[in-house]
């Protein structure tokens, strides 16, 4: 236990005393740049908030051990999970009339 708190103590004061000036690598130029950042954010979200209802249902699916109500909510995770699929896949569509809207692209 004493040896675990020592290298946590050791992580976090180095981190804190070595402070480095912070570089930034990727800002946007423009609104069309800010929007299609948007939409890779919310894509990637709603896809992992998919693959753990996906997982979630799975689980509650094989220990459900024949019980409706657990079954039910297996089904219930799995049509959540549907819903993270689609929302994803219109992310694209959603941040198209974003920029019709703000009047950037083609």
């Amino acid at each position: 236990m004493a040896v675990q708190l020592a290298a946590v103590s050791l992580v976090l004061t180095t981190s804190a005393t070595r402070a480095e000036a912070v570089q930034v690598l990727a800002q946007a130029t423009s609104v069309d740049q800010v929007l299609t950042n948007i939409r890779n954010w919310i894509m990637g979200i709603l896809g992992g908030l998919t693959v753990v209802f996906l997982t979630i249902g799975f689980v509650r699916y094989i220990f459900a051990g024949g019980d409706p109500g657990e079954l039910q909510k297996a089904k219930t995770a799995w049509k959540s999970a549907g819903y993270g699929f689609g929302g994803a896949a219109l992310a694209p569509l959603i941040v198209e009339i974003f920029k019709g809207i703000v009047g950037v692209g083609p």
